[in-house]
């Protein structure tokens, strides 16, 4: 195993994805400051072929369609836009989508006929005001054609929320801590953690408040946008594609440390005493990094197994953790604690490389051709030399969720 390449891009890398798992790379990150996007196209040496800026939001936007289009989501003084860049850097398809001036893209994914957007309220950074708007618009999720038609839109009422392990202290507690009642948010985002996912008829749409993070899952129809279920308030946590239809939904935080599994008609069928970011393999059983929110670590790498009992692989040093990439013997790679890690079929754990590097911002590991797996540090891309053989063909995040970065199984 070795270090094949590492070369460095103009700011931090937020999104890296690829068309062919021969490469190059797209990568898309930061500029000189948070509200300039770049988008750069590489080889896996760090040749680069092309660089494009764009207005930024703070939160860069992209999704690689299979004809290696890359769609950025940026504003301009008309509203909105997302607009396509071609393979060889030139401007493609543009589309505007109808919304509210104080709205935001959140997040957006790919479909094969249009796009499924989560909007949220627009950023004191984006509308250039010191203030905010007398009345913030509630987030929503639309449905579009490719020309951009709105198709449908659904609201999402987050209402009052609470959890349990969230406390208050003042003068209506009597200078006791206890647990917070619950309050009504007064701005609210899109999670952090995979907000939006399409799977199948189903769209799992998780929005949270800004300041405390407590939020709640929709499931909506893709079809007409109406509105399946909704998962009780929570602290946020990784989500994935469990199957058609069907989602793992994590929780971590204030006391929680869980993972429920949720059928296309919104119900939870099985729950696990652990979180992480996981995989799916193609026989739909979850596995991966568990992310604790301590230190020293008491995390492991774990396989969920149908019956909601945990298997123990091996146990992980440190935090931050890459989402895993797997290959078709059912080995998944990783970085974490300055390691690229493998755990394979058997849940035997491998170090194939490590150095002392402890930087937070990382980015999902691409299992590439030829055993190459590429992971970016902050605003470095590294590329090694693995023995691990062809990307796995499962629901998440291999197949196609995995190499382009849109989150959505057809």
């Amino acid at each position: 195993m070795s270090l094949s390449s590492r070369f460095s891009l103009p700011g931090q890398v937020r999104a890296v994805a690829t068309a062919d798992p021969s490469g190059p790379l797209t990568v898309t990150g930061y500029g000189k400051n948070p509200l300039e996007t770049v988008i750069t196209r590489v080889d896996l040496s760090g040749m680069v072929a092309w660089q494009r800026t764009f207005p930024g939001t703070g939160r860069p936007q992209s999704r690689l369609a299979t004809d290696g289009t890359l769609w950025v989501a940026y504003p301009d003084r008309n509203g909105r836009l997302l607009e396509g860049v071609l393979p060889d850097g030139s401007r493609g398809p543009t589309v505007r989508p109808e919304c509210g001036p104080d709205e935001e893209v959140g997040t957006f994914v790919l479909l094969d006929d249009g796009f499924v957007i989560s909007w949220v309220g627009a950023s004191r950074l984006v509308r250039g005001e010191r203030g905010r708007p007398a009345s913030p618009p509630e987030p929503r999720v639309a449905r579009y054609a490719r020309e951009g038609r709105c198709l449908w839109s659904t609201r999402i009422a987050l209402g009052a929320v609470s959890f349990p392990g969230v406390v208050e202290v003042g003068d209506r507690t009597g200078g006791e801590i206890r647990p917070r009642r619950p309050w009504v948010p007064e701005e609210i985002g899109v999670d952090r953690w995979e907000p939006l996912l399409v799977s199948a008829d189903r769209v799992a749409a998780s929005f949270a408040e800004t300041r405390g993070g407590i939020g709640r899952t929709f499931f909506l129809d893709l079809k007409d946008g109406a509105t399946i279920s909704v998962t009780s308030p929570a602290p946020p946590g990784r989500k994935a594609i469990a199957g058609p239809g069907e989602f793992l939904i994590g929780s971590q935080g204030y006391g929680a440390f869980t993972t429920g599994r949720f059928g296309r008609h919104g119900a939870e069928t099985a729950r696990w005493s652990s979180h992480g970011a996981m995989l799916v393999d193609k026989d739909g059983t979850a596995i991966g990094p568990e992310l604790e929110n301590r230190l020293p670590s008491r995390s492991r790498f774990r396989r969920l197994a149908p019956d909601g009992t945990l298997v123990a692989g091996p146990a992980l040093t440190g935090y931050y953790t890459s989402y895993p990439a797997m290959d078709r013997e059912g080995t998944a790679v990783f970085w974490r604690d300055g390691k690229l890690l493998a755990v394979d079929a058997d849940l035997a754990g491998h170090e194939l490389f490590a150095m002392d590097d402890s930087r937070a911002v990382i980015s999902r590991a691409l299992l590439l051709n030829d055993g190459n797996v590429a992971v970016a540090l902050d605003n470095e891309l590294m590329v090694f030399r693995t023995p691990l053989g062809p990307l796995a063909e499962s629901p998440w995040p291999c197949g196609e969720a995995n190499l382009r970065g849109n989150p959505s199984l057809s």
